[in-house]
């Protein structure tokens, strides 16, 4: 199986995006969407997201150590979760995470490791 480090899809009328299909099985226990770092969004497979972004989310540092908290608030705030449309191999994203990342119709993504950063397609790398 070829391995699908980067794609460009448009969004249909309803906010889908279309996973290819070399993909989807990665994406078979759910996918996680959420704002990333910059004015772009994190794709997740739920499994990662569930294995390593929450044990680093409350991870046994300082409850009261406001770098964590930061991160805590960034990557939550907006965060969705759904299941892959195993059909047809889609997942709507919220409109707040599509404004978030002045995404239109057009997007890229790109893989960063074990999630994808998907951003506006007439963004510049």
């Amino acid at each position: 199986m070829a391995s699908v480090d980067y794609f460009e899809r448009k969004l249909d009328d309803k906010r889908r995006l279309t996973i290819p299909s070399e993909l989807r099985e990665e994406f078979n226990s759910g996918v996680v969407i959420t704002r990333g770092f910059g004015q772009y969004l994190h794709l997740y497979p739920k499994l990662v997201w569930d294995r390593e972004v929450e044990a680093a989310l409350t991870g046994t540092g300082n409850i009261l150590d406001e770098k964590v908290a930061d991160l805590n608030v960034q990557f939550r705030l907006g965060k969705t979760e759904a299941d892959l449309d195993q059909k047809q191999g889609r997942v709507t994203i919220e409109q707040h995470l599509l404004d978030y990342a002045e995404i239109d119709h057009g997007l890229v993504a790109v893989r960063a490791g074990a999630y994808f950063r998907v951003m506006a397609a007439d963004e510049k790398l």
